[in-house]
């Protein structure tokens, strides 16, 4: 039996699927599904996948509170005469079981003469145009379609520093979502580095490479310090995507509650619990929309003299319960927010993943307008589109402007009822790819119009 030692969430459910070796007369079946109903677990799809002489191998899928409860319905199962349990299947190790991207070819090479055009020799003469103009790269390359997602593993989802390496099934999944969502090639780098310089230099050096770079799961301060750097001496478009992306998505629910409730943004006080990359991403994007009254806490000092910077006003997290209208909180502390400090007719949005820092229900029940958590916002509303969007236009930059227009775009095609729309909605991420590439040449018209 190859059980999975997975630690996991007691917050959250988990997904097993069991294969049983089930006797092959009637009513085994029936017992199974009994003692699995008894143990109060949802049963999903009950599939065949083999057959003996007088067995049938089934795969159960549960829907589990956490592994004791697993090891209890198990125990149950192996009770039942003429009933085995022959393995326990993870389906989300599965799923990533050698990865989950390749690099693939986009012609076939199925005659010596096609491997001729695009090999040697007739690969020589797509090398000599890109010598003499090498701006020709972005048409006979697929650098103008290619990101780098660049991380040190230092800030990875709510798992903190783990790694480059542990990382990297995250950076697996971004690629798969910039190819399946708006056709990006996207090609994880790891960097095991801890040094910003050493981050600095080494995507410089790979930069050509590529027509985009997203940082990715870099923690605070060292992100903000990476990201500028890179954005002065780098003439294509770089976003870290946990503060920017965040970022957008988060003021695009924003302008959704406010339609929804009839509250002005722009005379609301706003809360921001957490001023690690996402917080400091969501207060400077909220400034870019002129949304001025906004207030922040952090245990590190360093981080409120950011925040400060950057037009906010600090205190502490009693006074921003106390005080804010809207409260947005990025700390990935579970349960930081106590129900008793949730005021009537706040709007909470709790986005740490996994585990919230007020359960939106909990925070609804204490009188919340609205609260949302950030299995809602997820930042791969924006960031595709935002790409696309930059890379299409040929940007040599990502712009206030261009996150603007994304979050309008987001909104804009919210559902009713819906905060934001579905992540596998492809419509809306072609729609912020148009809204982002016009907001570049909006820009730039801008820009030359200075200029002369």
């Amino acid at each position: 039996m190859n059980k999975s030692s997975i630690i996991v969430s007691q917050s959250q459910k988990i997904i097993r699927i069991l294969r049983l070796k089930v006797t092959d007369k009637p009513g085994f079946l029936a017992k199974v599904t009994s003692v699995i109903g008894e143990a109060q677990v949802n049963i999903g799809e009950i599939t065949i996948i083999g057959q003996g002489p007088d067995f049938i191998l089934r795969e159960f899928s549960l829907q589990l509170i956490d592994i004791d409860h697993l090891n209890a319905v198990i125990y149950a199962i192996e009770k039942i005469d003429g009933i085995s349990v022959e393995s326990i299947i993870d389906p989300v190790e599965q799923i990533h079981e050698g990865g989950k991207i390749a690099m693939k070819s986009r012609v076939k090479v199925d005659s010596l003469t096609e491997m001729r055009k695009i090999y040697t020799p007739g690969v020589a003469q797509i090398c000599k145009l890109i010598e003499r103009d090498i701006t020709l790269s972005r048409k006979y390359t697929g650098i103008g379609n290619t990101v780098a997602i660049v991380t040190n593993g230092s800030a990875v989802l709510g798992l903190g520093n783990i790694g480059a390496v542990a990382g990297m099934p995250v950076m697996e999944g971004k690629s798969v979502l910039f190819d399946c969502l708006v056709g990006i090639s996207a090609i994880p780098i790891l960097i095991d580095s801890q040094d910003p310089q050493v981050i600095i230099n080494t995507v410089k050096a790979i930069s050509c490479t590529f027509g985009a770079i997203q940082l990715e799961d870099i923690k605070a301060p060292e992100c903000f310090e990476i990201e500028q750097t890179l954005i002065n001496e780098l003439a294509m478009p770089i976003m870290h995507d946990d503060q920017h992306a965040t970022a957008v998505v988060a003021l695009s629910a924003l302008k959704t509650i406010a339609l929804n409730t009839g509250i002005d943004l722009n005379t609301c006080k706003i809360g921001i619990i957490g001023l690690g990359a996402a917080g400091i991403g969501i207060t400077r994007l909220l400034k870019a929309a002129l949304i001025k009254d906004i207030i922040g806490c952090d245990l590190r000092s360093d981080a409120i003299i950011k925040f400060e910077e950057f037009g906010g006003k600090s205190g502490d997290l009693n006074m921003v319960m106390n005080q804010a209208d809207i409260v947005i909180a990025t700390t990935g502390v579970p349960q930081l927010i106590k129900p008793n400090m949730v005021r009537p007719g706040q709007i909470i949005l709790a986005l740490s993943n996994p585990v919230p820092e007020i359960d939106p229900e909990l925070a609804m029940q204490q009188g919340a307008k609205f609260a949302a958590d950030g299995r809602t916002i997820n930042n791969a509303l924006a960031y595709p589109g935002i790409f696309h969007g930059a890379l299409r236009s040929k940007a040599t930059c990502i712009t206030d402007n261009m996150k603007l227009a994304a979050a309008e775009a987001i909104s804009l095609h919210t559902k009713t009822n819906n905060l934001v729309p579905s992540i596998l909605d492809y419509k809306v991420h072609q729609s912020v790819a148009d809204a982002v590439s016009l907001a570049w040449f909006q820009d730039l018209h801008n820009f030359n119009n200075l200029k002369s």
